[in-house]
């Protein structure tokens, strides 16, 4: 166990773990923070306009430059993290209502039943996430609303796909096999033996798809069928400043290293509870 000292008379115990792992964790609660309370890191208004100070280059007063309206893009990335992750953590929640009782039904019910809903679970997965969600959002017409709802049903196949195989696992254990000889009801075997033990992989999945989901709610909006201008979101932003990349590369530069970031930091931190998770089940 080391120690972070702070100052000469406080320190504070750290488990050892992988730095790289620390610094992942490191972003996420800052950015945490920012969703929670932006004023922490941006004092200004994400929406108000400067004419005399349109694409400035990063400086003291801007450290992200300014767009092409003079809005500081500093201000514009903290506050569209509240979006951008909104969108991400609805959609992976949509996508876990709709996987976990399809998986479940899918991995307890007869033959049939698993063999039609696991063809299904096959066919919605045989697209690429983001080219369904394309797909279905095409359909429904743009907006927050829809953008989650597209996302999380494109996601769902593989909450569904993990759920059956763990629900089909738990199900021929001996511990679930003992209960239903004691209990006659099936449904309460089910509730209190089989769900709970099945739906142990689920932080793990949900914290590896997080990323995944604010990836495509960018790239949707990036499209234009997300949040629209002038909502500070970072696929808006992305999408608001495409034209001026040529003469003002921070204007997309930085919105991109804000999505890359939390994508990479979510994905690091997935694998460690993975990896956890898989360690402890094997002891």
């Amino acid at each position: 166990m080391t120690t972070l000292t702070l100052g000469r008379r406080w320190s504070v115990p750290l488990p050892r773990g992988p730095v790289g792992v620390w610094i992942a964790g490191g972003f996420l609660a800052a950015l945490v923070v920012a969703v929670a309370f932006p004023v922490v890191f941006a004092l200004g208004d994400p929406l108000h306009t400067d004419l005399a100070a349109v694409h400035n280059a990063p400086s003291v007063a801007h450290p992200f430059g300014t767009d092409q309206l003079g809005r500081d893009v500093w201000t514009r990335v903290v506050y569209g993290a509240r979006l951008s992750v909104f969108i991400g953590v609805a959609a992976t929640l949509v996508a876990v209502a709709i996987g976990v009782p399809l998986g479940l039904a899918a991995g307890l019910g007869n033959r049939a039943v698993d063999i039609v809903l696991s063809r299904f679970f096959d066919l919605l997965g045989a697209f690429p996430e983001i080219l369904f969600a394309l797909v279905l959002i095409t359909l429904t017409g743009s907006g927050t609303a829809n953008l989650i709802i597209a996302i999380g049903i494109a996601s769902a196949p593989r909450f569904a796909r993990v759920m059956r195989a763990e629900t089909a696992r738990v199900a021929g254990a001996d511990f679930v096999t003992h209960a239903g000889l004691l209990t006659r009801s099936r449904a309460r075997v089910v509730w209190r033996h089989i769900l709970p033990n099945a739906i142990g992989t689920l932080p793990v999945l949900i914290t590896l798809g997080l990323g995944t989901s604010i990836l495509g709610a960018a790239a949707l909006s990036f499209l234009g069928f997300g949040p629209q201008p002038p909502t500070p979101e970072w696929g808006a932003i992305l999408s608001e400043a495409r034209d001026d990349l040529r003469i003002a590369w921070w204007t997309v530069f930085f919105p991109g290293v804000a999505i890359t970031a939390t994508v990479v930091a979510t994905t690091i931190v997935g694998r460690e509870v993975a990896r956890r998770f898989e360690r402890r089940t094997a002891t």
